[in-house]
């Protein structure tokens, strides 16, 4: 059976990002098991490339996700009209996050309860825990502390430290400003940013035209340093983490097939290319710029999702979350010896939900952000998070094909009811 109409053709960017994706991984996976000083220094040359794929995306993002935000907002006529697409936007992600969360809390506690640990084992851990000094533990970011932080009181501080939600709040202030001048100033401001989106969409044709050799490179260094070994309750995490985030990403084909007019083998195309960028760059916001590309070919020419809606999109919107950040706690639980009721399991369920639009779209940017606060709220020794980190290079991979797909979701089924906005 031919698989081209998935990939656009054998030689197109999303068949070779995962074919380099495949080779990668087993390639350093070969390196690890050799034990060879010269392969190992050969990985070392190739590894940086990489980086640098990774940092060049990167460095685009803050110029491109401002000139779209502000060349959207000013063309739009009618204000209100921006309202009701950031209303239906947001309205949608919530959606997806709850049912996400609700999947996990009745998948996840019977899932680990057949995880198996000694009560010595246990006991151990939690005297272990008991015995950590409290002055080694982060300051984690309170509730009251995320919603003082999304007005910035420095933006170009908040672009430089790519604080992107923060960065989007000013941005959108300033955009609905500009709306109010003159006719002459509106055109000047929406015609620079306008330039600035067009000349990073080149760099990004660029960019992405050495997306096998970023997702080579990126992809021999995971396999290095993971090699084989993954066994015990960490692999039993590291397997029932993965396979949920599997199942939510499948979940999202036909909850769009359903309520949207984009049929499953479209939305399947137009989700492969994002994938492989993904889970190759293990970041939601670098995947930005292949999501738009995607959009474009499939869905047509839009620019409020192009504009408004990915922007937004990868931004504030993880999908993961609700998923990674209760398992983890979940795991750690079972992994402790330490019993949760069904109100504390829900109280993490919400406080997910709540957290989700801070976790910030790095690999494992969530782990501190997200998850502290759940464990928190159960009574969970933090230390915990120590082997959640060791351990998630492999979720992490899962996590970010979750977002992206949830992102395309999200502007498949609000372009279903914006028309050509």
């Amino acid at each position: 059976m031919r698989v081209s109409w998935l990939f656009g053709g054998s030689r197109s960017p999303a068949a070779l990002g995962l074919a380099a994706l495949v080779v990668g991984v087993a390639a350093g996976m070969g390196v690890s098991a050799a034990r060879s000083d010269t392969l190992n220094a050969l990985a070392g040359i190739v590894e940086p490339l990489g980086i640098v794929w990774v940092n060049a995306i990167r460095m685009i993002l803050v110029p491109l996700v401002v000139s779209l935000l502000i060349t959207s907002v000013t063309g739009f006529s009618d204000v209100r009209s921006l309202g009701r697409l950031g209303a239906r936007t947001i309205a949608l992600f919530v959606l997806f996050l709850a049912g996400a969360a609700v999947f996990s809390a009745l998948v996840g506690p019977p899932l680990f309860s057949r995880m198996e640990i000694p009560p010595e084992v246990s006991a151990a851990l939690r005297a272990q825990a008991q015995a950590s000094p409290h002055a080694a533990t982060p300051e984690l970011p309170t509730l009251r502390g995320f919603l003082v932080g999304l007005v910035p009181t420095n933006p170009i501080r908040a672009a430089a430290d790519g604080a992107m939600l923060p960065l989007i709040v000013f941005t959108l202030l300033f955009a609905l400003a500009t709306t109010r001048l003159p006719e002459a100033g509106r055109a000047l401001v929406t015609g620079i940013s306008r330039a600035v989106s067009q000349a990073m969409l080149i760099i990004v044709q660029w960019i992405l035209r050495l997306t096998p050799i970023g997702v080579f490179a990126l992809a021999l260094g995971m396999g290095k340093d993971l090699g084989l070994a993954a066994a015990g309750a960490v692999g039993y995490y590291v397997l029932v983490l993965s396979g949920m985030l599997v199942a939510v990403t499948l979940a999202v084909y036909p909850v769009v097939a359903i309520f949207s007019r984009v049929s499953l083998a479209t939305f399947a195309r137009a989700a492969i290319p994002v994938q492989a960028v993904a889970a190759g760059t293990r970041s939601s916001l670098a995947s930005l710029p292949a999501l738009i590309e995607s959009v474009r070919a499939h869905f047509g020419d839009r620019p409020g999702i192009n504009g408004f809606v990915l922007p937004f999109a990868v931004s504030t919107f993880k999908l993961n979350t609700p998923v990674s950040d209760l398992v983890g706690p979940l795991f750690l639980a079972q992994l402790y010896g330490i019993d949760l009721s069904v109100s504390q399991i829900a109280v993490m369920t919400l406080v997910t939900i709540a957290m989700s639009f801070s976790n910030p779209g790095i690999p494992s940017g969530g782990l501190f952000v997200v998850t502290a606060p759940v464990m928190l709220s159960a009574g969970l020794p933090l230390e915990g998070i120590g082997l959640l980190i060791a351990a998630d290079s492999i979720p992490d991979v899962f996590a970010t094909v979750v977002n992206v797909t949830g992102d395309l979701g999200v502007a498949a089924m609000v372009a279903d009811t914006t028309g050509s906005t």
